[in-house]
């Protein structure tokens, strides 16, 4: 039988990022996470965690991550069912789900906002690009995840959800001054874009669509709302999605670069298959509600 206290100490310290901040949230001393951490290492005999900045986990630390997951999962399902198995009165768990800003900065307050008042479960949401957000899951860090990735992690299901229509937008005055005699993908690769972070290749995908390939100017700003302003405020051109900005397209304060091109990023909703009715009753919940907000891909 596993020993759950040890468990936790290893949980804590990935989900806070290091040996101090796991301290302070499990009420213990930093050496006393740290005995826990090496007992459990002792008692399997094999490295839980990479003792890196942050640490993380070995391959069996994942796996033990993944098991505690669910099980936080299920244990929340019965603590619902008989109050009375939390004896010790612990703090109601929070759902852990990692998704792209882009979604958290339009649609998702919408999709889930009934299903939060319905059922009170809350949330801690993990924001990574859409591209590498499944290794959250993969990591045992969350219970589910929003991102572009179709093909599932073990003991996962994946559902597709829709896309988000994104288009390469600028200001009018950044058009006129860096593209008021034409636009082509050489012209755009030799002026400002807009990129969200290293992980961010939609803008790489755009300038390929047009055969440009390789390095092109740009500055790096990771913030959803922080990009758009940049955006408008004639920084540089970038893909934004349509959700986000649809009053300032129509009252033309941002404008296509290229008219009629856009770019269409499907999503998939993972989630753990033996996660608990509350993990289940979300992936439903999320599957019917997207459809107000996603388009399918390609329907240009």
């Amino acid at each position: 039988m596993f020993d759950y206290k040890l468990l936790a100490a290893l949980t804590t310290v990935i989900e806070q990022g290091g040996f101090e901040r796991a301290a302070q949230r499990l009420g213990l001393s930093q050496s006393a996470v740290s005995q826990r951490i090496k007992l459990l290492e002792m008692r399997l005999g094999q490295p839980v965690l990479v003792r890196s900045t942050p640490p993380q986990p070995t391959a069996l630390g994942q796996r033990l991550l993944n098991h505690v997951q669910q099980v936080r999962l299920l244990e929340g399902d019965l603590q619902q069912l008989v109050p009375a198995l939390d004896e010790e009165g612990r703090p109601e768990e929070r759902l852990r789900v990692a998704l792209n800003a882009d979604s958290l900065a339009t649609w998702w307050a919408g999709a889930v906002s009934a299903f939060c008042n319905e059922s009170g479960v809350l949330f801690d949401l993990l924001v990574e690009d859409q591209a590498v957000g499944l290794k959250r899951m993969r990591a045992g860090e969350v219970a589910a995840c929003l991102c572009a990735s179709a093909r599932p992690v073990a003991g996962a299901r994946a559902l597709a959800l829709g896309a988000m229509r994104y288009r390469a937008l600028a200001s009018p005055a950044f058009l006129a001054r860096h593209l008021g005699d034409g636009v082509s993908g050489e012209r755009l690769a030799r002026v400002p874009a807009i990129v969200f972070g290293p992980d961010d290749r939609l803008q790489h995908r755009y300038l390929a669509a047009l055969g440009v390939e390789g390095a092109f100017l740009h500055h790096l700003c990771p913030s959803s709302e922080g990009f758009t302003r940049m955006v408008e405020a004639g920084v540089g051109w970038g893909l934004i999605p349509e959700l986000q900005v649809e009053q300032q397209l129509a009252d033309g304060r941002l404008l296509d670069v290229l008219p009629g091109r856009c770019i269409d990023v499907p999503l998939y909703w993972h989630s753990w298959r033996l996660g608990g009715e509350r993990l289940n009753s979300l992936t439903r919940h999320v599957e019917r509600t997207a459809r107000r907000w996603l388009v399918a891909p390609g329907s240009a």
